[in-house]
Order: structure tokens, then sequence, then C-alpha cells
């Protein structure tokens, strides 16, 4: 193998869905490359990775961590990125600061389809990444079938860098497909070279000729070689891998198991000698040409101690400690280690570093002497829309201005936070993708910033209106010693189409009710749509004022402001008023072998399903839409999931209001009365 010198500093990310071993990778990697000495472990929460408490209490990454090696001579930086598709979005930004990915899969077929959305993601912003399969040393499944299953959730060609040696069933050691070197797994130490055993010997030659002729598709003198049936020389093959990866045209595969430390030198030996080069990926990821720095920040973290940092990956020029950035100091310049932060000096091209204290930096923001440029055109993930909520106050009433400068601080971590007022109910919500998701954010808002908060299911923003017209006579009459209060109008109530919202029109002759005092009837008959006879927001009203009486003394705006809402309070219950509740036009995207189990979803939900089509740009995923009730849509996504081993979504958007009559209007009705009893 040709080796190269790189003397940027490289970056990879380790991703893959939870449990795959991603944390127990980072680990063997780091113990591997000398960075730590004793192998910790996610059970015994002593770990690099999973140092904040909400990942030691559920044992999984709760967000992304970020650790730093050398490996024969070259700097490295890892970011194990959670495995959660509720905590996607964390995964997703930390990836526009790597070269490669690492996809961490367990050797079960029957969870190859949780990886489609990872493997979608990676093609979609050209990312190179390299599939590991993890706990070969408990798996019994053979290598060929495991390839063919996720090979079916994958859009670029996998190609196998390794044949396993089994004893017993057992795998204990590979054969290197480049250079047909045979190795034996030693538990946590290098493996040891042996003699290719006799058994291996048929299958590794029909794999190496499979990998070739992958190879072969992109390079035509490979080809052409293979063709006149010529040996390719191993540095060739090896030139091409390296090739084909940096444009994220095939997926080696290599496996190991990391909690042995078995197939973590081969791992290394793979990223270091074909893994992509910084200047790469600054230009996949659109860095502007130039001098002098240039780096791009991937992630905001708050943290107690050291106020705000910026995580960003210099794509060329330096930095350093106390640098000034346009009108922002670099107050702290650190390389993290897990839950460590490491203060160092500089920073030079490829390195992936904290800087503190930079207020006004964002995520996604280009930094250079001159300052923070966000409208670089820098390559970055899109924001998913949330599917879930919970309604949310402070335990302690004083603690509300805290709690929303809490969430502000979230919320920049993880834009996938949504923190809004719901002016129908009148409640503050907490948006985002799942149900973990949003128990994560409270746990943080209180292990970090001590604001305790409870959380509720959100209210329903049901409507009411009318289905018949009235007509209604009015009178307020008060006298309190000096001058009174009076107000008389005669007003037509009547209903308007969906959507039309609320009318008010004055048809008042003769100056029954003088010109001054008409708005405020009209803003009486406003106050009053707030809450109507059943309890709820009256929409779609006409409210038409075309008689009435004044008292050239007695009236008042006040007085025809009140008398405007007492007509309307006496007048809605002779109505018919009805119920309405919101209808959301819903697009739930899943695999087509789980469509017909959405089908019967959305039946039981009370949905009208609309049609459905094959999901653009996923081969093998359908796209249902549908209307539900918003009612429904609250746990939607945690039925979805279960549906489709986690991996089905949804987007919605209001459609319109819809008439509820029957049982489930009276349950409602009685229980906004209960409520307000």
């Amino acid at each position: 193998m040709t080796s190269r010198s790189v003397a940027a500093a490289r970056c990879a990310a380790l991703v893959g869905p939870y449990t795959s071993g991603k944390t127990t990778l980072l680990e063997a990697l780091l113990m591997q490359t000398g960075a730590i000495h004793r192998k910790g472990s996610v059970v015994d929460g002593n770990s690099v990775g999973d140092s904040v408490p909400e990942a030691r209490a559920r044992q999984m990454t709760t967000e992304p961590n970020f650790a730093h090696c050398e490996y024969l001579g070259e700097r490295w930086s890892f970011i194990d990125c959670p495995g959660s598709i509720e905590l996607s979005q964390d995964t997703h930004t930390a990836l526009m600061g790597v070269d490669v990915a690492i996809i961490v899969a367990p050797p079960e077929p029957e969870r190859s389809l949780i990886l489609a959305p990872i493997f979608k993601y990676l093609d979609d912003y050209q990312i190179p990444h390299i599939l590991f399969v993890n706990k070969m040393d408990k798996a019994t499944i053979r290598v060929r079938d495991l390839l063919e299953s996720l090979q079916g959730v994958c859009g670029k060609p996998l190609v196998l860098r390794q044949v396993p040696i089994r004893d017993d069933e057992q795998v204990t050691g590979f054969v290197d497909l480049v250079s047909e070197r045979a190795w034996r797994y030693n538990i946590n130490k290098q493996s040891e070279l042996i003699e290719m055993p006799d058994q291996v010997k048929d299958r590794e030659q029909e794999a190496r000729q499979e990998m070739l002729e992958s190879l072969a598709d992109f390079d035509d003198s490979l080809l052409e070689q293979l063709l006149e049936d010529k040996v390719p020389p191993p540095d060739d093959i090896y030139e091409q891998l390296s090739k084909d990866l940096a444009d994220d045209l095939i997926v080696p595969v290599l496996f190991g198991s990391a909690e042995q430390g078995h197939g973590i030198t081969r791992l290394l030996k793979a990223l270091r000698h074909e893994g992509p080069d910084p200047s790469v990926t600054a230009q996949r990821l659109g860095v502007p040409d130039g001098d002098g720095l240039a780096a791009s920040v991937i992630r905001s973290v708050h943290q107690s101690h050291t106020g705000k940092l910026s995580i960003a990956r210099v794509w060329r020029g330096g930095i350093k400690d106390g640098d000034t950035l346009g009108d922002e100091r670099v107050s702290g310049l650190y390389r993290l280690m897990g839950g460590d932060n490491q203060k160092t000096e500089q920073a030079e091209a490829g390195d992936l570093v904290a800087l503190g204290r930079m207020d006004s930096v964002a995520s996604g923001d280009l930094l250079t002497e001159e300052g923070r440029n966000p409208d670089a055109g820098l390559l970055w993930p899109e924001t998913p829309g949330p599917v879930f909520s919970l309604a949310i106050t402070p335990h302690n009433r004083q603690d509300e201005v805290k709690l929303t400068a809490s969430i502000g601080k979230l919320v920049e971590e993880d834009p996938s936070l949504i923190m809004e007022h719901n002016g129908d109910t009148n409640q503050m919500l907490l948006r985002g993708q799942g149900e973990i998701h949003l128990k994560l954010a409270l746990e943080r808002l209180k292990n970090r910033y001590n604001v305790e908060v409870d959380s509720t299911r959100p209210q329903t923003a049901y409507k009411e209106t009318i289905r018949k017209s009235t007509k209604q006579h009015s009178r307020f009459k008060r006298q309190t010693g000096g001058h009174g209060q009076f107000g008389d109008v005669h007003v037509e109530i009547r209903p308007l189409p969906r959507g039309q919202g609320f009318e008010f029109i004055d048809k008042v002759v003769g100056g029954s009710v003088p010109r001054q005092y008409i708005g405020a009837v009209e803003h009486g008959t406003k106050e009053y749509l707030d809450r109507g006879p059943l309890g709820f927001p009256v929409v779609d009203v006409s409210v038409t004022l075309y008689d009435g009486q004044h008292h050239s003394v007695d009236s008042s705006d006040q007085a025809f402001k009140t008398v405007g809402r007492m007509a309307m309070a006496e007048g809605m219950p002779n109505c018919e008023p009805v119920l309405l509740e919101p209808i959301y036009e819903v697009t739930i995207s899943v695999p087509n072998e789980f469509t017909n189990k959405v089908h019967s979803l959305v039946s039981g939900r009370r949905g009208q399903i609309l049609g459905f089509e094959m999901r653009a740009g996923w081969k093998g995923w359908d796209d249902l839409k549908c209307h539900l009730p918003e009612a429904e849509l609250q746990d939607l996504i945690i039925e979805l999931r279960s549906l489709t081993v986690g991996v089905g979504s949804f987007e919605w958007r209001f459609d319109h209001l819809q008439e509820l009559t029957g049982r489930l209007a009276d349950q409602v009705i009685s229980q906004r009365q209960t409520a307000d009893s």
C-alpha cells in the first residue's frame, strides 16, 4: 500500500442506529491509538463519550461526543453521533464537519431497514462513508446474506473489503481482499498475521473478483485489465478505492468487534489511506477559495463553567486563543475529549476545536479574520418539522423568565427544538422530534439550568361556529348616581362559509346608533368571539348592526361595547352552535412494505386517506397523504415508528376546520366545562 503524507488533520463521524456500538467503537479507536490507556464501558458509565448525565442515565448517546487522537503521526478527530432517529438533527449538523462517516451496523439483517435514512442522508450530501459491521464475534449470519440485506437499503454499491475466517462458526479473523493477507484476531490487541486457511481460499477469490468488478465500473483502465485476465497491482486497487470513496461512488465494508478490539487497526488504516483530505471536504461543502482563516461552525454548546462554545472545523489557515475575528474575540480555544475541554493555544487546518464565548456566532457560520459570515452558502442540512409536542409551564412561576432564556440556549444547540406560544389555547408549546427528544430537553433544563418544568399533553385548538341565523335585541342600562350607562342594539347574527372568519356590517340608518359608537359595538362583538356558548373561540360568523337607541347623556363607548357583547351572549345560543375541530393534511413517509399498516393506522385515527405515491428520491418508499384531526396527531409519531421499525415519519400542515358532533363532541364540551368549573 502506498503511504501518503497528510499535513492537515482529518475528522470522521461514527453514525448508526441505537445499540449498534458506536460509543464502544470510539473507545476502541482511542485505545488503539494510545489516546486512552484503559477502555471504558457505556454500562459502567466510564466511557469517554456519553459523559453527560442524560446519556449516563439512559446508557445511550444523547448528543454528539467529540474526541481526538493521533495515528501513525496523523491527527484525527472523531464525532460519536446519537443513534436515535429523534436526535438526527444533531447527527446531520455534525456531519457537516467531517471528511468521512463510519456507519456502525449490527450483524442483523432484520435491522437493515433502520439504516435507510442514514444511507440516504449521506448520499444526498455526498459524504463519503464506510460501513463497519460491528459485533461480528457474536454473529451467526453469513456475511453474504447480511450484505444482500444491507444493499437493499443502500443507494451505492457495497464493496466488501474482507472475508471472515471462521472456527466452529465463530469469526476468529479475516482475509484482506486487496493484500490477500490473513489475520487472526487477538482480544484488544493487534491482529496476528497468519497463513490463509485452505477453507477460505475459494471464498476469498470469489469475493476479491466481485470487489474488483465493482471498482472496474468506475475505471476503464481497471476494467481493461480484468477483461485481459491481468491482476491489478495492490497500489492501483488502493488508489481506486480511495478515489471512489472520496467521490461517494462506493461504500467499502469492513467488520469486527469494538468490544473485543477486533478489526480496529484495519479500520484505522482504511481511514488513513483511503479517507479524503480536508481540502476535498471543504470543496464539497462550498467553502470559498482564498487565503487566511476559513472555519465552519458545526455546533453551539452552552456549558455552565465555560459559557458558550462554538465547535468549528478549520479548513485553512489557523486560529489562536485571543484572536479577534471581526467584532468577536476568541476567549478560550479547546480540543474536546468527551466531557473534558483541553485548552490549546492554536488550531491548524483540519483541526476540530471549540472556540470560547463568541456569543454572536451561530451554527452554520463561516468564520474568517473579518468575522462571521452566515451567508457564505455552505452546505447545511434542513431542519425537520416537529412531530411531537408538550405543553410546558415552569414548576416555580418565578422561573418564567429563566425558562425562556434557558430554552433559547437549547434551541440554539438544537434547532429541531421549537418553543412557541399557541394563541388558540394560550399554552406554551415545546415541539420536537419525539417523546425522547422532548424529555431530554426537559432533563437538560433541570440539570444544566436548574429550571424544573411541568409538562402535559397539548390542548386541541377546537373552535365553534353556528348553523343558523337569529336576530337579537339587547339593552344595557345602569344608573350610578351621576351619568348612567345606556346602550341599545338590534343585531342579526348569521353563519358564514367555512374559513371566512368574522364580518361586521353596519346598516344603521337615521342615527339611531351614532357613528361614534359603531366601532364600540363591533369591539364588543369581537370580544365575545374569544369564548362562545360551547366554551371555544367562535369563527365564521357575520354580525349586522341594523338598529338601536342611544341616550344623549348616558350613552358612551363603554356602554355600546358592553351591549354589543351582551347581544352576542344572548343571541349565539339560539344559532345552533356546533363544535369545529382542526383537520390537518398529513404526508406519511414509510417503506412500502408498511404502507398497508399505515392505511389501518390512519383509519383507526378517524383519518381520510387522500392517496399515495412513490416517495421522490427514495427507492421502495411511499408517501401517503391523508386528512387527520389534530387530536389524533398528538402521539401519531410514537405509533408510526413502532409500526415501521423506527423509520416512519410525517409532515403536516393545517388544512381546514370540520364539524364534530356526537359522542366525541359531547366529551370535548364536557371536559371544557369541567376544566372551567
